[in-house]
């Protein structure tokens, strides 16, 4: 036994359990600061741990996401294919809006840092133009001049034939003054030249950011002692030793909503589950994804913001404006909504005492007696309730002619409506019954609308974990090394010889496990899987159809299409030809295991402590009040009940009943 810490930075909070050598769980939950790297320091600390007794540390952090949304990213240059310079302002016909000819888009590279040329290839990788080399060094020392930090060489069909920007990198990495150089076969080997640009383009803007950040961490680490391994979360929910993520910043992208999910797998492994519908409410937004037989989804089309898509395999999450602190009113036609505007964590919702004025989901919650005023984290100076009602009463109750709990509780049930619609989304959108999937639900807010989601959609159980609050971290205590490769094809199945399938597997297959078990002494076994992305000829959309062994026939690639294409529509299409796009390998290298049984409280004392007034269903109710820390497995409780603990609460709707399970899980049971 080692002792290893998980800490995943968020939005609000930075959030970090740790093991020690003697099986122990220390927990940290603290304010995150705008240099990520004091608040991991910070939470290391007030988890009473010292950097330089860690053996290793794995770390989820939002700074490559955050920098992309708010586009405070390193300036870039790129240089690509004479008459392609823009390819990623034109995209794909799509507008920032569907309806009307409003809003505009601002390309990550700007039009005067986009050089052209001399050089192409064909779709076969065959050369048509020879790669002209004093332009690439000419507009390469230009870029230089221009100020660019990082560079993108992207050229047409790179991923069929990429010998002119293998050179083309020669040249560039000869007179540029730093490591920040991206080629974008080498990043993305698929065809799409927007996709593969934009996701290269995103890589080089986030490159520097991230490495900063991550330079930062480890002297402030080293500064303290630490002298091991830093591991750092991907959005594939697998970890990469920090030496090499820069490299492919991109890959960081929903690093924290991916621990999560990961941390839903490994909990459902240890229940005895293997699907689930994982739900992270945090105070922006919430986070939605799916688990079918133990695996988490994984998609390789991932669009961060309008304009820019990352084709990176990735954990599937969807995401929606809908968190605790998203706010309540009235829109221009005197409707009700609810976000995607968030008051955020400052000024926050109005209990929180920094100064908001306007409701939100958080304050809805508190009015209807779900939440504990004593208890509320993040608050700055205590509130009275009735001004919090006084809120609900000017901005919705009074204009739409309600009580304040009825305005409340309107806000809530439209908040659900907008989770819900996640929920679908990654479910019965992909043909996937929500009724034969577990709800795991966690985040800070999650808990509290859980069973009312679940009631909603017909899902019959609610997963609640031991620490809702911190899952996200735990994700990263418990995530596997990853690494995911992709080549494209992208011709008709029955053209292509089957040993070249074999061939381009086996080669994905040695460069993962290269990559993975260079880090023997974290991986104790590695188990690769391979897949294909296929579709019907003429079909724009792809299907992932997993490929048992790397040596099958034409035959059994193509009944494995038809079944998996039938399963998500319910058509067979015998008439047309299958087209196998690209070719897929995700080696994984297990890490060892963590209980999850070390997460129970194990507090002494009587569970049940009171009694509070609960509204729901239009009427107020009398719930019983629990501490979750001092319930036990075995322990059953009946709602309406409220059962809080240090980093969340949970609330059980009327006719629900919880049970905790031998891990410390409450396994809800939802009442029709």
């Amino acid at each position: 036994m080692r002792a290893v810490a998980g800490i995943d930075v968020g939005g609000t909070f930075t959030d970090l359990l740790l093991q020690d050598p003697d099986g122990r769980v220390r927990l940290a939950k603290v304010p995150t600061t705008p240099n990520q790297a004091d608040g991991v320091i910070a939470a290391i600390e007030a988890a009473g741990a010292d950097p330089a007794s860690l053996d290793l540390i794995i770390h989820g952090t939002t700074a490559t996401t955050n920098a992309v949304l708010e586009r405070k990213l390193a300036r870039v240059g790129l240089i690509t294919t004479m008459g392609f310079r823009d390819v990623l302002e034109l995209g794909r016909r799509t507008r920032p809006h569907p309806y009307g000819l409003t809003g505009s888009f601002e390309p990550l590279v700007p039009r005067e840092l986009r050089r052209e040329v001399a050089e192409r290839m064909d779709a076969r990788g065959n050369v048509l133009t020879p790669l002209d080399e004093q332009s690439v060094e000419r507009e390469a020392r230009a870029l230089v001049e221009a100020g660019c930090e990082a560079i993108v060489v992207h050229f047409l069909h790179s991923y069929a034939n990429p010998a002119h920007e293998r050179r083309a990198g020669e040249i560039v990495r000869a007179l540029w003054p730093n490591d920040y150089i991206t080629l974008g076969h080498e990043l993305l080997s698929e065809f799409r030249e927007y996709e593969r640009g934009t996701t290269a383009s995103v890589n080089a803007a986030v490159q520097p950011v991230l490495d900063r950040y991550l330079r930062r961490l480890q002297d402030q680490l080293a500064a303290r002692g630490h002298r091991h391994d830093l591991l750092v979360m991907n959005g594939n929910g697998g970890t990469v030793p920090a030496r090499l993520v820069a490299r492919e910043a991109a890959k960081t992208v929903m690093s924290g909503p991916a621990s999560g999910v990961m941390a839903a797998a490994a909990t459902l492994a240890q229940s005895g589950l293997r699907n689930a519908i994982t739900y992270d409410m945090g105070g922006t937004s919430t986070d939605v994804a799916l688990i079918a037989g133990g695996v988490p989804e994984v998609s390789a089309e991932l669009s961060i913001a309008y304009g820019l898509p990352i084709h990176l395999p990735m954990v599937d999450v969807r995401t929606v404006g809908a968190g605790g602190g998203s706010i309540a009113g009235l829109d221009r036609a005197g409707m009700l909504r609810v976000g995607p505007e968030s008051a955020g964590s400052n000024p926050g919702p109005i209990c929180y005492g920094r100064g908001g004025t306007r409701p939100t989901v958080t304050d809805a919650n508190l009015v209807l007696g779900r939440l504990d005023p004593e208890r509320l984290l993040a608050v700055r100076e205590a509130v009275k309730l009735e001004l919090v009602r006084a809120a609900f009463e000017r901005d919705i109750g009074a204009p739409l002619g309600m009580s304040v709990e009825e305005a409340a509780e309107a806000s809530i049930r439209l908040a659900n409506i907008h989770m819900t619609g996640a929920i679908r989304m990654v479910s019965l959108s992909k043909g996937h019954d929500p009724r034969a999937f577990a709800l795991f639900a966690f985040g800070g807010a999650g808990p509290l609308h859980a069973v009312a989601l679940a009631r909603e959609i017909g899902i019959p159980e609610v997963l609640i974990p031991a620490r809702p609050g911190l899952t996200n971290a735990l994700g990263c205590l418990v995530a596997d090394l990853r690494q995911d490769l992709v080549n494209t094809l992208n011709r008709a199945l029955d053209d292509i010889p089957e040993e070249e399938i074999a061939t381009t597997l086996g080669m994905q297959r040695h460069r993962g496990l290269a990559t993975v078990l260079a880090e023997r002494g974290e991986v104790e076994e590695a188990v690769v899987l391979h897949s294909a992305d296929m579709q019907f000829r003429g079909q724009t959309h792809l299907i992932r159809v997993a490929l048992p062994h790397p040596t099958m026939t034409r035959a059994e690639v193509q009944a494995a299409f038809e079944t998996a294409y039938f399963g998500r529509f319910q058509v067979r299409l015998p008439e047309i030809r299958a087209v196998l796009v690209n070719l897929n390998t995700s080696v994984i290298g297990r890490r060892r295991g963590f209980s999850l049984s070390s997460l129970l409280g194990g507090e002494r004392g009587e569970a049940r402590v009171g009694t509070r007034a609960f509204y729901a269903g239009g009427i107020w109710h009398e719930a019983a009040v629990w501490q979750r820390e001092r319930l036990a497995p075995g322990d059953r409780i009946e709602g309406p009940a409220i059962i809080q603990q240090a980093d969340a609460t949970t609330v059980l709707e009327p006719g629900s009943i919880a049970a905790v399970d031998t891990i410390g899980n409450l396994r809800i049971r939802v009442s029709p």
